[in-house]
């Protein structure tokens, strides 16, 4: 912004002190976030706000390791987080991120990312829980270095279908198949959580490669939580029963929204190159058939 030479000092000092006073305001509220939005539950310590909000770290060591969740539930959302997973050598490492509600018949859907040796990739774990029951693993390959820099990992979840993105890529489509008798996630309001932990029994190659503590603290950091498009739970009713969902910039197109046919294109490109692991076709493990939601699984 110019200034005239001919405008009054004290108007001009007046006016840039009322600047910097909106500016700092500005920056105090797009960078508390994760104080708003975010109770850190565990860890004594390890897990940290910082940049007055803007970014959360978690971490691990030999004595524990950390984890937050969400001051709000939800039921129904697009919840997108930027994750820097733990660098080098992560091996017996798990960082979760997922949505869950409490209790034996609860409903989850998971984000877990399993750390490995030294250049060997990261496997990205997904599962859906539907009152209390799972055993619906997905496991990936990521086409990128998930550890070099921050990228976005979003869960849609609207009534008839649960989406898993990475950087805006469709990974898996979990549809509703109540018509068939398979429960879906879309009574119990979920809060989202997230931890860092060790569990080197079962993380890496089934727990023959154990956590080398001489490499920790293991770190992982998060930034630019989103959920402008979802439907707070609260006192018994939905945010989204009374007014659109909580963004005032967005419509609700995303409680119904579905892959279109580029988005389709875009899933059976990363399943097809780089799926590790699909419950839907592991008939070692259903030997009396596969579950009956697999019918409406999309295979590459």
């Amino acid at each position: 912004m110019a200034y005239s030479s001919s405008t009054s000092p004290g108007l001009s000092l007046k006016f840039l002190s009322c600047l910097l006073v909106l500016g700092s305001l500005a920056i105090v509220a797009s960078a508390s976030s994760f104080y708003q939005d975010f109770d850190v539950t565990w860890g004594d310590g390890r897990a940290k706000i910082l940049n007055t909000g803007e970014l959360l770290t978690l971490s691990l060591d030999k004595a524990s390791g950390s984890g937050f969740q969400s001051k709000h539930e939800y039921l129904f959302g697009k919840i997108d987080m930027q994750l820097k997973l733990v660098p080098g050598n992560s091996a017996g490492t798990v960082t979760a991120y997922y949505l869950s509600s409490q209790g034996p018949t609860h409903d989850e859907i998971d984000f877990e990312f399993l750390g490995n040796l030294s250049g060997d990739p990261y496997i990205l774990h997904t599962n859906v829980f539907s009152q209390g029951k799972g055993n619906r693993e997905q496991q990936f390959y990521l086409w990128f270095d998930p550890t070099a820099d921050f990228h976005t990992y979003s869960i849609l979840w609207n009534p008839r279908r649960i989406i898993f993105s990475v950087d805006g890529t469709p990974i898996r489509e979990f549809k509703n198949s109540e018509s068939i008798g398979v429960p879906f996630p879309k009574n119990q309001p979920m809060r989202i959580y997230s931890s860092l932990w060790n569990a080197d029994d079962w993380a890496t190659r089934g727990g023959l490669v154990k956590t080398d503590w001489t490499k920790a603290p293991f770190t992982a950091s998060y930034r630019n939580f989103n959920a402008n498009n979802a439907c707070i739970w609260s006192s018994g009713s939905s945010s989204c029963d009374s007014k659109s969902p909580t963004s005032t910039t967005n419509d609700s197109q995303w409680l119904s929204q579905e892959l279109d046919s580029a988005g389709q294109e875009k899933m059976r490109w990363v399943q097809k190159n780089y799926m590790i692991y699909n419950y839907c076709t592991d008939t070692k493990r259903f030997p009396r058939g596969l579950p009956s939601e697999c019918a409406n699984v999309n295979l590459s």
